[in-house]
């Protein structure tokens, strides 16, 4: 007696499976970006601006930043939120 199975079914259970287990890899690596730790020069870059400009606004707590050792970090989901919530303030300042 010979049994015959279907090949694309099987094959579509099997892409269905990996697609469900390598999902959430992708998504931590996007977090961890999303999170990222940057230096001075990585937060200039990042803002376009001069590396004295981060250092000022550093030493006058104008910016998020954590000290690893003696040196400032700035992890870029908190520099976006502030970005964010500098805009908000702008505009509400204009709507007055």
């Amino acid at each position: 007696m010979k049994i015959e199975i279907d090949d694309t079914v099987l094959i579509n259970a099997i892409a269905e499976r990996v697609v469900e287990q390598i999902t959430p890899l992708f998504n931590n690596s996007h977090d961890s970006n999303h999170d990222e730790l940057m230096d001075v020069q990585g937060l200039a870059d990042y803002l376009k601006v001069k590396r004295q400009w981060v250092y000022e606004k550093t030493h006058m707590g104008i910016i998020p930043y954590y000290k690893v050792g003696k040196y400032p970090r700035y992890r870029k989901s908190k520099i976006d939120e502030w970005l964010l919530e500098k805009e908000n303030r702008n505009n509400t300042k204009r709507l007055i």
